[in-house]
Order: C-alpha cells, then sequence, then structure tokens
C-alpha cells in the first residue's frame, strides 16, 4: 500500500511529458525566425540591397519573392518554398547565403517548421517601412508655386529671378553683378544660334540704349535660321541620330538625314512642344512623315546580321522594339523604362507588365525607308521621272559613239551575223537581234535557254579589230545580277580552230557598292563627234546628281508600319518564355491611358503620344523645360536631365521647376517662349566673376550666385572657326558631307583632313558615322551616337590643345581669317589696325594696348596667321563669357 502512491506519482509525471511534447508551442517569427534572417539574409536582401529583387525585411515583399523563383515562401508547403530550397541546397555555388557558412540545421528546422505551420508573420512587427515609389515628387502634379518674395526688391526683373534670389538668401549669397553689354550678347548669340556675333552686330547693340533693346535682340537671334541648326543639336544628341546603322557592320543609312532636318524646321518654326512629340510618334498620321524617324533613331541589326535561326530572329526584335521604347522614355519622360525589361524596375514604380505594355503601342513598327508622302516628295518624284526619261534619251545617244557589231538589219554596211546555243525569247524584249542592236537596258537583251550557261556567236564580214565588250544589259543599274560574271571570250582562226582571248578569271570582283561604270572614251572619234560625246555625257552626269538628289528626297528612314505584333509578357525578358499577351497601355503610374480595342497600328501610336503630351502628366513638361534651362546654364535644375526617377538627382530649385512648366503648358508649350524668359532674366544676366566665399559654400554654382560659364560644344567652335574665317557655307538640309573617306563599313575610317565646298556647312549636317568621332573636333566630348546623350560632359586632355592648334583644319581657317582680315582692314596698313579687326572677328571686342604690342610681335615673327591660330586657341574663344 505505500508503493501505490509513488507509482501513480511517476505516471503521472510520464504523462505530463507526453502532453507537453505533443503541444510545443508554435514558431514566433519575431523571437525564431526574424534572427536567422538578420543573421544570414539582410546583407543581401535587406534595406541596403536587394540581390535578385528579393526582400526579406519587409513582409509584403518577402511573400512577393524575387525575379527569379516567384514566391519565396509558400504557408504551408516548407518543401515547395524557394527559400528552403536555396538554404538547404546541396551544391555550395548554388546554396544561400553565398560564400558563408550555411544556415544550421536547427535554423533551417525553424524556417521549414515555421512555413509548414502556415508562416505566420504578423502585421506591424516589421522594422522597416517600404516606401511608396509612386511618392517621388517627380511623379506627384506639377504644383502651381507662387513666386515668392525676396530681400532685395529690385533685383529680379520677372518671376524666375524671385526663385532664384530667394534660394541665394536662405544660403546667405548674393547674386554676382551684371555683365557688360557686349559679353551677353556673345553669351546668348552662342546659346541661341552657336556661332558669335559680328562685330557690327556687337556695336549696334551696346549703342542701343532703348529700353527695349535686350528684348529686340533675343527676338532677332529666334528669327534667325541658324537657330534651329544650334537647338536641333541638343535633341539630337538625346536621341541618338546617326547616319549609320552602328553595330559591327555599321552600314550606311542614306535617308536618315530628313529627320534631321525636320527637327531643325521644327525648332525654327517653334511648333508647340505637344504637337512636336505627336509629330514624332505619329507623323504620318499629321503630314509630317519624316519625324517619325524618332522612331528608329538607334542602332539597329539588318536582316544580314541576325542568325536565320528563329530564335536569333526573336531576340532581334525584341531589342528593336526595346530601343523605341528605351527613346520614348528617356526622351519625353525621364524615364529608364527599359530597366523593367527583364524584371519589375528596382528603383522606379514601374512593372515588368508596364514595360511592353508600352512596347505593344510601337509593335507594328519596323526600322527602314518609308517613301514620304508630302507634297515636296511628290514633286520631286515628278522630278525624278523627267530626269529618267531625258537620261534614257542621252544615253541612247551616246550610244551612238559606242563601237557596236550590229547585226545588218540595224548597219548593213557591218553585216554582222549573230547565232547561239538557244533562246529565251519574249518577243521585242529577249531576242537575239538585240544582242548587239546598240540598244541596252533590261528590256532589250539576249537571255539563254539554259540557266547559267549558253553562248553566242558574231560572224563579221571582214576583219575587225575589237578593243572593248561593252555588257549593256544592265548600264541603267536597276539589277545587281544582270551582267555576265563567269565568261570567256573566244576567236576563231581562219582554219576554223577557237583560241581564248579573254575570260573572267582577272576581272575585278564585283562590289555594288564600290563599281563605276568605266568613263565614257572619245577614243576613235572625230573631233566632232568627241565635242557633241563629251556634251552629252557632261549633261548625263548633271541628270545623275539631279536624279539621285529627286530619289534621296522621296525617302526617310522613319520606320516602316505594318500590323502590331502579339506582344507578351517575358519571364526575365526572354522571348523564348513568354507569358500572357499584354495590351498597350500607357505606364500604369499615369493612369495606364489605353487606345480602343480594336485600334489599329497608327491608332495605337497616336493614344500613346496623346498620353505623352497630356498637360496634366506630371513628367513631359518639367522634363523639357529642364532641357531648355540646362542649354542656357550647362547644367538643368535637374543635373540627371534623362533621368527624373528616383535615383535621379533632386532638383536644386524645386519650385522654380514647376513653375517654369506650368508657365510651359500655359504658354501654349512655345519652346522660344521658355528662351526668352531665361536670356531675359538677372539671372542668366550676371557676369562669370568669382567669389570665394560663395565658391565655399556652392562650388558647383547650382544655386546661380553668378553665371556658369563653360567651353562651347565641338560643333559651336567648328562652326565659329569656320564663321570667323568667313569661310562657313550656310547652306541648309539634304544629305549630309563627310568627315571620312567613306560613308559606313566595318573599320578603317581615315578622317578627311582638308574641307572645301560642302564641307564647310556647319557642323550638323555632316554625315555622322556611329562610333567615329571627328579626328579634330571628337576631342571636345562630341558623342557618337552610341548611346543618348542628355548632357555632355566637359573633360579637358591634352588632345585637344594639339587638335586645335596643329590639325590642318585649324592651320586652313587660320590662313582663311588672316586673309580677310587683311581684306578687311587693308593689307598695307599699320599691323595694328589688323590686329584690332582679328580681335573684334573671333573675341567681339578690341584688344587692350599690352595685346596690341604682344599680337605685334608674333605677326612681326611669324605673320598673322600665327596670330589667329593663336586666337582660336584662345581660352575666351572657347569659353561663353
Amino acid at each position: 500500500m505505500s508503493r501505490a502512491p509513488l507509482v501513480r506519482f511517476a505516471f503521472l509525471l510520464l504523462g505530463c511529458a507526453s502532453s507537453a511534447s505533443a503541444s510545443a508551442a508554435p514558431i514566433d517569427f519575431v523571437r525564431d525566425v526574424r534572427p536567422i534572417f538578420a543573421k544570414h539574409c539582410y546583407a543581401c536582401h535587406g534595406a541596403e540591397k536587394q540581390k535578385g529583387n528579393l526582400r526579406l525585411d519587409i513582409k509584403s515583399e518577402a511573400f512577393k519573392g524575387g525575379e527569379s523563383y516567384g514566391p519565396s515562401i509558400v504557408a504551408r508547403e516548407a518543401k515547395k518554398s524557394p527559400l528552403v530550397q536555396l538554404v538547404t541546397e546541396a551544391d555550395a555555388e548554388q546554396r544561400m547565403p553565398p560564400k558563408s557558412a550555411r544556415l544550421s540545421d536547427a535554423e533551417i528546422a525553424t524556417l521549414t517548421r515555421w512555413i509548414d505551420e502556415g508562416a505566420n508573420w504578423p502585421e506591424g512587427v516589421d522594422l522597416a517601412k517600404l516606401e511608396d515609389k509612386r511618392e517621388h515628387w517627380s511623379f506627384k502634379p506639377v504644383s502651381k508655386p507662387v513666386p515668392p518674395p525676396t530681400k532685395d526688391g529690385a533685383w529680379p526683373r520677372g518671376e524666375i529671378d524671385c526663385f532664384v534670389l530667394a534660394r541665394l538668401e536662405q544660403a546667405g549669397l548674393r547674386p554676382a553683378p551684371e555683365a557688360d553689354r557686349a559679353a551677353w550678347l556673345r553669351r546668348v548669340s552662342f546659346d541661341l544660334l552657336g556661332l558669335p556675333p559680328t562685330p557690327e552686330q556687337v556695336e549696334t547693340f551696346v549703342g542701343d540704349m532703348r529700353g527695349d533693346a535686350y528684348e529686340r535682340m533675343v527676338d532677332t537671334l529666334l528669327k534667325s535660321p541658324r537657330y534651329g541648326e544650334r537647338w536641333a543639336q541638343h535633341w539630337l544628341d538625346v536621341v541618338r541620330y546617326a547616319d549609320t546603322h552602328g553595330f559591327e557592320v555599321n552600314t550606311e543609312r542614306p535617308n536618315a538625314w530628313p529627320y534631321r532636318d525636320y527637327v531643325i524646321e521644327a525648332f525654327n518654326a517653334d511648333v508647340p512642344y505637344d504637337r512636336f512629340i505627336r509629330e514624332q510618334i505619329a507623323g504620318d498620321a499629321l503630314g509630317k512623315d519624316p519625324a517619325t524617324g524618332f522612331l528608329v533613331t538607334a542602332s539597329v541589326l539588318l536582316p544580314g546580321q541576325i542568325g536565320q535561326d528563329e530564335p536569333s530572329k526573336r531576340l532581334a526584335r525584341q531589342d528593336a522594339l526595346d530601343e523605341i521604347v528605351v527613346n520614348i522614355g528617356q526622351t519625353f519622360l525621364g524615364l529608364s523604362v527599359g530597366c523593367a525589361r527583364c524584371h519589375d524596375h528596382k528603383f522606379d514604380p514601374i512593372a515588368a507588365h508596364d514595360y511592353y505594355a508600352m512596347q505593344a503601342f510601337v509593335a507594328g513598327v519596323e526600322y527602314g525607308d518609308r517613301e514620304l508622302r508630302t507634297p515636296e516628295a511628290e514633286t520631286r518624284k515628278l522630278e525624278a521621272k523627267q530626269y529618267k526619261q531625258e537620261l534614257e534619251t542621252i544615253l541612247g545617244q551616246l550610244a551612238r559613239y559606242v563601237p557596236q557589231a550590229k547585226s545588218g538589219t540595224e548597219r548593213p554596211s557591218l553585216g554582222t551575223k549573230a547565232t547561239s546555243s538557244g533562246d529565251t525569247t519574249v518577243a521585242d524584249r529577249h531576242e537575239l537581234r538585240q544582242i548587239n542592236d546598240g540598244q541596252y537596258g533590261n528590256s532589250r537583251s539576249w537571255m539563254s535557254n539554259t540557266k547559267g550557261s549558253g553562248w553566242v556567236v558574231l560572224e563579221f564580214p571582214r576583219t575587225h579589230t575589237i578593243e572593248r565588250v561593252v555588257w549593256g544589259r544592265d548600264r541603267e543599274s536597276k539589277f545587281t545580277d544582270r551582267l555576265a560574271t563567269k565568261y570567256k571570250l573566244e576567236v576563231a582562226d581562219d582554219a576554223g580552230a577557237w583560241r581564248i582571248v579573254a575570260d573572267s578569271q582577272d576581272r575585278k570582283a564585283f562590289d555594288a557598292r564600290s563599281d563605276k561604270p568605266a568613263p565614257f572614251s572619245t577614243k576613235g572619234l572625230k573631233s566632232e563627234e568627241a565635242q557633241e560625246a563629251e556634251r552629252l555625257v557632261a549633261r548625263q552626269k548633271t541628270l545623275e546628281a539631279k536624279l539621285t538628289g529627286a530619289e534621296n528626297s522621296r525617302k526617310a528612314f522613319a520606320g516602316v508600319f505594318r500590323t502590331p505584333d502579339v506582344i507578351h509578357l517575358l519571364n526575365r525578358g526572354d522571348p523564348e518564355q513568354p507569358k500572357e499577351a499584354v495590351a498597350p497601355a500607357m505606364l500604369a503610374l499615369f493612369g495606364g491611358a489605353k487606345p480602343a480595342a480594336n485600334a489599329n497600328e497608327q491608332q495605337r501610336r497616336m493614344a500613346l503620344a496623346d498620353a505623352l503630351a497630356a498637360p496634366h502628366q506630371p513628367l513631359t513638361a518639367r522634363v523639357m523645360v529642364n532641357r531648355i534651362w540646362q542649354g542656357h546654364f550647362g547644367t538643368g535644375i535637374v543635373e540627371t536631365a534623362s533621368d527624373f526617377g528616383r535615383t535621379g538627382t533632386k532638383p536644386s530649385h524645386a519650385e522654380l521647376l514647376d513653375w517654369l512648366a506650368q508657365e510651359f503648358v500655359r504658354g501654349g508649350w512655345s519652346i522660344k517662349h521658355m528662351h526668352r524668359l531665361i536670356v531675359l532674366s538677372a539671372a542668366y544676366r550676371q557676369s562669370t566673376r568669382h567669389d570665394v566665399a560663395a565658391a565655399k559654400k556652392d562650388a558647383d554654382v547650382r544655386l546661380l550666385w553668378r553665371f556658369p560659364s563653360r567651353r562651347l560644344e565641338a560643333e559651336a567652335i567648328r562652326d565659329s572657326m569656320l564663321f570667323v574665317s568667313g569661310r562657313l557655307d550656310l547652306k541648309m538640309g539634304g544629305t549630309g558631307f563627310n568627315l571620312f573617306d567613306k560613308r559606313g563599313g566595318l573599320s578603317g575610317f581615315v578622317p578627311v583632313e582638308s574641307f572645301s565646298g560642302e564641307g564647310l556647312r556647319r557642323m550638323i549636317y555632316a554625315h555622322k558615322v556611329r562610333r567615329e568621332r571627328d579626328a579634330v573636333f571628337g576631342a571636345f566630348d562630341c558623342p557618337d551616337a552610341g548611346q543618348s546623350t542628355a548632357r555632355r560632359r566637359e573633360s579637358t586632355t591634352p588632345i585637344q590643345a594639339l587638335s586645335l592648334f596643329n590639325s590642318r583644319f585649324t592651320l586652313e581657317q587660320a590662313d582663311a581669317f588672316a586673309a580677310r582680315v587683311k581684306a578687311d582692314a587693308g593689307a598695307d596698313v599699320d599691323a595694328a589696325k589688323q590686329i584690332a579687326r582679328a580681335y573684334r572677328l573671333a573675341l567681339g571686342r578690341d584688344p587692350s594696348a599690352a595685346e596690341v604690342v604682344d599680337a605685334q610681335t608674333v605677326v612681326a615673327g611669324f605673320g598673322l596667321s600665327t596670330l589667329c591660330r593663336a586666337l582660336f586657341n584662345s581660352n575666351e574663344f572657347l569659353f561663353l563669357p
């Protein structure tokens, strides 16, 4: 009896132990799981980094998973959860965390049990708060700021100055004194035209004491056709315009230039910016066919450069569409939309679905030439037809002077007999009698009835000396397969034995790109025949040049439009992993506007253009006014001009940016209106005077306590050298002049060193070879059109000084400059007068007494050309005042 209670007690203890094991407390996320994440995971998947687009310190992001595996945590199914699979991976290279000790068995068991129990992650326990990416300043509607009050009420000349001065006063800074009139005129002339003012313009403006003298001068500059040439260059930098296709082959785009000319014309005409956008997206619907060249400005692989297997074709097509979407995003919205091609954008609220929805807008665009449908193009088409008709007449007349073995039916005196192996006879087109009738062209020729072979015998009634054989079938250059490329020429002796006298073995290989017909020879012609033939040849060359010009001006590399592809969301951007189909839609961030469900290809693009140009769109106006501001001050209010997203820089004057954007829309989207506001402001009129104390607070002059001087761009330097030397050709438009010995190809571009004629035009009209920089001015940070250039960086290198001082271009312009100075000032007058004229032309001012003394020494010892060369290389010539 005494032992019974002890037995029962032991049983009860055992029962208690068993019960506790069966009902162990569930895993607690805060106590048990989060410490594991903090120890092993947060370094790569926390607040600072999110490798693989996976974040584990915030509940919503952890359950959403990364870009490679979908949801990383599958509640109640640990074995199916990528999180558990990765930490238990046997392969050390694949196991997480990488390159560190694996999780302990106990830690893995904790994670596994937590997920199997339902992966309970309580609300409100996260240590970090997920930022709402949509709350970024640039994604919010444009505000309507009121110009702030300032302590100094006298300095501001307008609303712009109120914003600038308020920031300066807040930082304890003061504006610099006003620049003198000559300096301001030189500055604004370069900014608006890319050229310096003439000495006469400087003299007139400095002496103009009318109250609106500045306004009058700005209006004069904005009316100049040089304005469009200057500001088109800024735009072409952004959109990557070039006259070659890029990539390794880099072949010529002979019809790219109509887009360049369109941009110049649009700026000169002050086309409202919202209209400018619409024309570049859907100009074919708005009577501006060349404008759609915008869609296809980027590099592209040509058909021969793409693998012939279907996956290669699909990848190339995706790359081509990506370039269009990237161009649209960075140019008009200032966003890196292309980052969402493979996964949701890591920084901006742009999902991969958004990217492919944007792609669907342009899914019917192909890179290629298109016949222009404009009144000018139709006129040129008629002209081309007339030129062709006259050319046919000219060539027919020239044929009389080419020795021919003509048949007896044409010229009985020769009586040549033709026989053949067999004919493919088409009446009046392919007959044996036409092989030597003196006519030419595809419609009058002989064809063998045996493919790839055949023979013709010409029997002469008497002995003849044959100097040449003229292949006449494709003298019209319409085809590339109409000449005999494998042949042999034989003659028979008196005994009838045939002997080879020539064949195709020693013939130069045919190259359609470079082979040209042999020049017409007057050898053997009588004097009067030779004169007539030479007259006809001269007329032929003139007509051929006109025909080329007329035909080229009828086409533009401006996109070919067809039925749109069906666009799919691609897993990791891989065209071999398509998911659901995606319809065209604007970025969800901006409302996701869509075209009608049955919209055709053109209507899709129009819907996109309307969404981009909508007045309420928060980025479009901001981005453009920022580009204009950058063009005048060197740096935009937002320094990253094509990145207004969360990785871009913050605006230096946020309220001013919004005020300018509001004013831009209110002013009818007029770009010239924005120029007037900026260049007539007190902020723009400041001198470049340095202030040591101010520089300590604002070394980059972002607050504009002075005018931030900068070096001129490459084009402005070259154009100004030609302008000052009196050699600048102001012809506008058309095909570009050559900077190299070839217009496209694999490699070996030899720079042109000496220019004349067309080569003296403004540099914007140069044939721009992608990935090849001009030999002299390419050193001055001139982009090669490989990538979009939102803002040109300003480097300083020895090669710049060497090229600008010793290049043949500089030497020739210095000689021309000296000749102009002598013509203006007189060759036999005192050197001081020539020196003064040189300074006025190059620098817009008179030289000081000390400068005259130094210059006289140079001129006396080395000549006037040396002084002119030195002026070209002076900082005062190369930098804005």
